[in-house]
């Protein structure tokens, strides 16, 4: 299934925006924008992603709420 079929597999109705490349829990790899902000926000940031619409949504929102500045790195496909 490809990632523009997919829901976020957090709250079950967004579109995905980002994906966790190391998932803690391979159950929810898939975020939506208004998840993954919650995530950033809570100080949980995913840190090895992939932009799944091709414009750096999740990036972005890691330069609007991200307090602590950590390392971060984009998979390559």
């Amino acid at each position: 299934m490809g990632a523009h079929s997919r829901k976020c597999d957090w709250c079950g109705s967004g579109t995905p925006i980002v994906r966790d490349m190391e998932p803690v829990n391979p159950e929810f790899q898939y975020w939506c924008e208004d998840c993954a902000r919650a995530l950033i926000i809570k100080g949980d940031p995913i840190e090895t992603y992939r932009e799944l619409d091709g414009e750096p949504i999740y990036g972005r929102l890691l330069d609007e709420h991200c307090t602590l500045k950590r390392f971060y790195s984009f998979a390559t496909a």
